[in-house]
C-alpha cells in the first residue's frame, strides 16, 4: 500500500507555506487545495502535521475536525467569500 503523503516529499517551502496557510483558513475547503496541489486531505493533514509545531498542530486538528466549510460538499453556501459592501469593486 502506498503511503498518503509521498508526495509531500516533492514539495517546495513555497508550496508548503501555501498549503498550511490555505489549510488554516476555515472557509478554504480541502478540494481547493487538492485542486491547486493535487494533496488529498490525508496528504494535507501528514504536511501540516511534519511542518507545524505539536500544539499548533493539535489546536487546528481540534478546530477543523467536523467542520462543515472545510468540505465542499457540507457547506450550505455557495459563495466562497464574504464581501462586505464596502469593500465592493466600482
Amino acid at each position: 500500500m502506498k503511503a498518503p503523503f509521498s508526495k509531500t516529499k516533492e514539495l517546495a517551502e513555497a508550496d508548503i507555506s501555501r498549503i498550511i496557510e490555505m489549510a488554516w483558513e476555515d472557509r478554504t475547503p480541502f478540494e481547493a487545495i487538492s485542486a491547486e496541489f493535487k494533496l488529498s486531505e490525508p496528504q494535507v493533514i501528514a504536511v501540516m502535521r511534519k511542518h507545524m509545531k505539536a500544539s499548533s498542530f493539535k489546536m487546528w486538528r481540534k478546530r477543523v475536525s467536523g467542520r462543515k466549510t472545510k468540505h465542499l460538499s457540507q457547506r450550505s453556501f455557495k459563495v466562497g467569500r464574504h464581501v462586505c459592501p464596502t469593500q465592493r469593486l466600482r
